[in-house]
């Protein structure tokens, strides 16, 4: 199975798309390489579309747009997999779990990380596209078997994984677009 297939899975299907993730058993480092950097390098150049559309956008603007979104995401999926180690320890005990916690945040990021790209095609500042985003706590939930969580704890889990990964985007995004100009 390729990555592409896993992703599309995860979101189509989440709870099937989590079992052939688990299944596939690829390696974390070849999911970055191969789809999350390139996903970001490609929500950096989408950056530049709205250039087309809106006369007012420079391209100093969108290049330093373009970096933001980019160190957001990439800084995002270390300090969200780090922070879910922390709440749930048992979830790093072994290095099976830990790659499995590595895929959990990054197939959903990647998740974000399209919709941003879509979001950025779109001629408008209002998308519904955003409206979409509530669709990652169920995906969070399906993924709930596939990195073991514990039955009294998955609410939990699906409350603080969400608000990681919905959140800290948002929160660093609006860090870092403080340094544009």
């Amino acid at each position: 199975m390729s990555i592409w297939h896993n992703i599309f899975c995860v979101i189509t299907a989440p709870r099937y798309g989590w079992e052939v993730i688990n299944e596939s058993n690829i390696p974390v480092g070849k999911v970055l390489k191969t789809a999350y950097i390139p996903l970001l390098c490609v929500l950096a150049l989408s950056c530049f579309v709205p250039m087309i559309y809106d006369r007012t956008i420079s391209f100093s603007t969108s290049l330093m747009t373009g970096i933001v979104m980019f160190s957001t995401y990439f800084i995002s999926y270390h300090i969200i997999t780090y922070l879910l180690g922390g709440f749930y320890p048992e979830l790093v005990k072994t290095e099976g779990s830990t790659a499995r916690l590595n895929d959990f945040t990054l197939y959903n990021l990647i998740f974000l990380v399209l919709l941003m790209i879509l979001r950025n095609l779109l001629p408008s500042d209002f998308t519904p596209v955003l409206f979409l985003m509530v669709y990652l706590p169920w995906m969070a939930y399906r993924g709930t078997p596939h990195l073991f969580v514990k039955k009294s704890k998955v609410n939990k889990f699906v409350v603080i994984s969400s608000v990681l990964l919905l959140g800290l985007p948002i929160l660093l995004n609006a860090i870092l677009g403080l340094f544009i100009i």
